[in-house]
């Protein structure tokens, strides 16, 4: 295998991890581990793929950050393709394992740690305050992520500061939105459930993408372009 296709099998399976462990908590455990659980969950599987498929591939494990990266100069075109679509595929398979361990129980699959707004789903904040949150969310986690790896001197702690940024803004997130800041994490359990899931799909495609932006515009004006 190339060096360009196994950096998109590790964005894939680095994904999949990501995926199957943090929403995989949220849809079996979601109760017993509370929102800190479910928020450790998510950080601590990045910090594992930060370390195991970072020399590789970069582990962006998320079209928000394969976008700033791109933005950046860091990323060409065409692996920004690439990234994105190992991402999805990753978490796609992610979600389709996480459904049938579900069924296999034989109880009706009604969560996969999907994200979601309104009545009926955390605080039942409305679709606009969503985007807002989303925005605000990616934001903190994709600046973070440029500031630690902006500098040598930093980017020796940048997976764990990364995957603990990560838990952070779960921890707020997960009763508003069930925080995406991940089209990839957010696009499979959707998939499988279809329903409302699917309906507000694009609020978590769509407002991490945004916060991705603003994220690198900020960075830019307070940092520079190298």
């Amino acid at each position: 295998m190339n060096r360009t296709w196994r950096k998109y099998a590790a964005e894939g399976a680095g994904t999949f991890v990501l995926v199957l462990f943090g929403c995989g908590s949220a849809a079996t455990a979601g109760g017993n581990l509370g929102s800190l659980g479910v928020a450790l969950s998510f950080g601590l599987s990045l910090i594992a793929m930060m370390y195991v498929i970072g020399p590789v591939s970069g582990c962006h494990v998320n079209p928000a950050v394969s976008m700033a990266m791109f933005l950046q100069g860091k990323l060409s075109g065409r692996d920004l393709g690439g990234y994105i679509a190992a991402q999805l595929v990753g978490g796609i398979l992610a979600s389709g394992l996480l459904y049938a361990i579900i069924e296999s129980t034989g109880k009706a699959v009604t969560d996969l740690g999907q994200n979601g707004y309104g009545a009926g789903y955390g605080i039942g904040i409305t679709a606009s305050m969503a985007i807002v949150v989303e925005i605000i969310l990616t934001f903190v986690f994709v600046y973070t992520l440029l500031g630690v790896t902006a500098t040598e001197a930093t980017s020796k702690i940048a997976g764990i500061v990364i995957g603990l940024t990560l838990t952070f803004v779960h921890i707020l997130g997960i009763g508003l939105t069930g925080t995406s800041v991940n089209p990839a994490r957010s696009l499979g359990p959707a998939l499988w459930l279809g329903g409302d899931a699917l309906h507000e799909l694009w609020v978590f495609i769509f407002a991490p993408l945004i916060g991705s932006v603003v994220a690198v515009w900020v960075f830019r004006r307070l940092y520079g372009r190298k």
